[in-house]
């Protein structure tokens, strides 16, 4: 409605997770390069949290679509509540995996025997379960999802796990009768709210993405308003943006100024919602965070190569890993290790 009057070839603001719009930050680069490197290393189960909007499916899409042109094989759940037989059916067919019964030990023996016939073959590439919005995880299907671990060859795991969800999704996993799957957790990341600076380059890469010729549209004061009413969360940022878009086109504003972003955020009652709670620290040491990038598909690498580590942390960490060290550590807040 209001592209051509902007001078943009598309939305640019679209809450719908499109990877041509993935916002690399240092964060964003952490779970990215996690994520990357726990699939190629077959290190098992990988948990990735977040709050609401902070571009937990965006990540998930950018590393799926990398995957498939690998030719990996992925399976995504997004449906959570789930009985046990739905969720083997659902890895199942995402899976592309033909079983005639629904009894989940046919299934499961199924999803085995094809994991192993793919093990066999000439540098075979991973098989990859994604689970999302996993706070809504039953405990029963918590442990099915634990057990699919066991599924291995003396040398490696046969099906690599995302979990991601919620912030949620890091208390359920504290409750002792999920301490065996905690266990099985190799990597962990959390996405964060965008800092002010972060905001607006934000803002600044979409509209170039969606054909903004380099002309300021939003004021600088109302890019901090934005920031001020979103907390940084990219999806609130989105929301605000396009409708502050529509009514500066309404009003035949060519820039949109930070009184149409208190407009919107009384319209969307933004002003009226307490802030986040600042994220914890994930606990990864600084040269652990940077050095991830070494394992990183070639692709990725590049797309990450702003943030890219100096040459010799990463010969630290490949040594490091060559050796048999802890590739990461994770820091319980408030909680003794397992």
């Amino acid at each position: 409605m209001y592209n051509e009057f902007f001078g943009l070839r598309e939305s640019a603001f679209n809450v719908n997770p499109d990877p041509r719009y993935f916002f690399l930050t240092p964060v964003m680069q952490e779970a990215l390069a996690g994520l990357a490197y726990g699939i190629q290393r077959r290190k098992g189960i990988v948990l990735l949290t977040g709050e609401v909007g902070t571009g937990k499916t965006t990540l998930l899409n950018q590393v799926m679509d990398w995957l498939r042109q690998n030719q990996a094989a992925t399976a995504f759940i997004f449906n959570t509540r789930l009985s046990v037989e739905d969720l083997f059916n659902y890895i199942l067919t995402d899976f592309g995996i033909s079983c005639e019964s629904r009894a989940k030990s046919d299934m499961l023996i199924r999803l085995n025997n094809w994991l192993l016939d793919r093990c066999l073959t000439r540098n075979p590439e991973p098989a990859v379960l994604f689970v999302d919005e996993a706070q809504n995880l039953s405990p029963e299907l918590l442990e099915e999802i634990r057990l699919l671990t066991n599924l291995e060859t003396s040398t490696e795991k046969l099906l690599q796990i995302v979990l991601s969800g919620q912030p949620e999704l890091e208390l359920k996993l504290r409750e002792p009768k999920l301490r065996q799957l905690r266990q099985r957790i190799t990597l962990r990341y959390r996405t964060t709210q965008l800092s002010p600076a972060e905001t607006r380059s934000y803002i600044e890469e979409r509209l170039r993405i969606a054909g903004a010729n380099g002309q300021p549209i939003f004021s600088p004061e109302a890019i901090e308003s934005i920031h001020h009413y979103a907390f940084g969360v990219p999806r609130v940022i989105n929301v605000l943006c396009d409708h502050a878009l529509i009514n500066a086109f309404a009003e035949r504003h060519k820039r949109v100024s930070a009184r149409l972003i208190h407009e919107v955020a009384r319209e969307f009652e933004l002003d009226l919602i307490e802030p986040i709670a600042p994220p914890i620290s994930s606990g990864f040491l600084d040269h652990e965070t940077a050095s991830v990038i070494q394992a990183m598909p070639a692709a990725m690498a590049k797309a990450a190569a702003s943030f890219s580590p100096t040459e010799s942390v990463l010969k630290d960490f490949t040594r490091r890993e060559d050796n048999g060290s802890s590739v990461t550590t994770w820091v319980e807040p408030e909680e003794t290790k397992i």
